[in-house]
């Protein structure tokens, strides 16, 4: 199985703190990769290192096989790799549809029928941005505002798709739908990096995971392996 994305050794400092210490993990295509731990331990640093949303202090990232580290934000989402970020970040003036518009920045206007498709296609996995699509963003709902946010980073059909925090200020209802359309973008070939609080909603879809501890990786495993692992719980509760 090729590895979409590859991090060997990854170190992270704010300062004088270290957050992430020689981390070491990767995504195989076509998996949901789950990132989980208590707050702090270094999760949201390393999707942000990937994104090249803060500079590292050591390691290496590899994209596809080839090395992306150093590389601006812009240009990681021009070769595939997409982000949905914490707290979601959509324009609130701005209506659903010219959000969705937004994340096709990188498509030439005059390829107007490639960003029909590609809003049709968001459409269709969430139907309910088609009925508010001239509705002003800010005025969504939470979950609704979290659809959006995904949808828009859809727009440029990425090949890795990494979320932080998807279920954060959600409702349980809105939690369930949002988990079920990850799993429908995957299945439809996306692979996913997922940053997660909600550690059982997170290993219900995950193919493997990553357990985050004090900014380091304290396990990893399957699904399978994790979910029965008595570890998880010492290291979520910190006892």
């Amino acid at each position: 199985m090729n590895k979409i994305l590859e991090i060997a050794n990854l170190s992270v400092n704010y300062g004088t703190v270290r957050a992430l210490e020689n981390a070491s993990f990767y995504v195989n295509e076509g998996e949901i990769v789950a990132m989980i731990g208590p707050n702090g331990a270094g999760k949201s640093t390393a999707l942000k290192a990937i994104c090249g949303l803060i500079a590292i202090n050591s390691g290496e990232i590899k994209y596809q096989g080839k090395p992306i580290k150093g590389m601006t934000p812009d240009r990681l989402v021009k070769k595939g790799l997409s982000l949905v970020p914490e707290g979601r970040h959509i324009f609130p003036t701005m209506t659903v549809l010219e959000n969705l518009e937004m994340g096709a920045y990188t498509i030439p206007q005059k390829e107007k029928l490639l960003i029909r498709e590609r809003l049709e296609n968001v459409f269709q996995l969430f139907p309910i941005l088609r009925e508010r699509r001239n509705q002003k963003a800010g005025t969504l709902s939470t979950g609704e505002q979290q659809m959006l946010a995904i949808g828009r980073a859809l727009m440029l059909k990425p090949s890795l798709l990494l979320l932080d925090e998807p279920s954060s200020g959600l409702s349980p209802n809105y939690i369930e739908i949002v988990f079920e359309k990850l799993k429908q973008i995957n299945k439809a070939g996306t692979s996913i990096l997922l940053v997660e609080q909600n550690v059982l909603k997170a290993l219900e879809i995950c193919h493997r995971g990553y357990v985050f501890d004090i900014g380091t990786i304290a396990l990893d495993g399957s699904r399978e392996s994790l979910i029965k692992d008595e570890r998880i719980r010492k290291i979520l509760v910190g006892g």
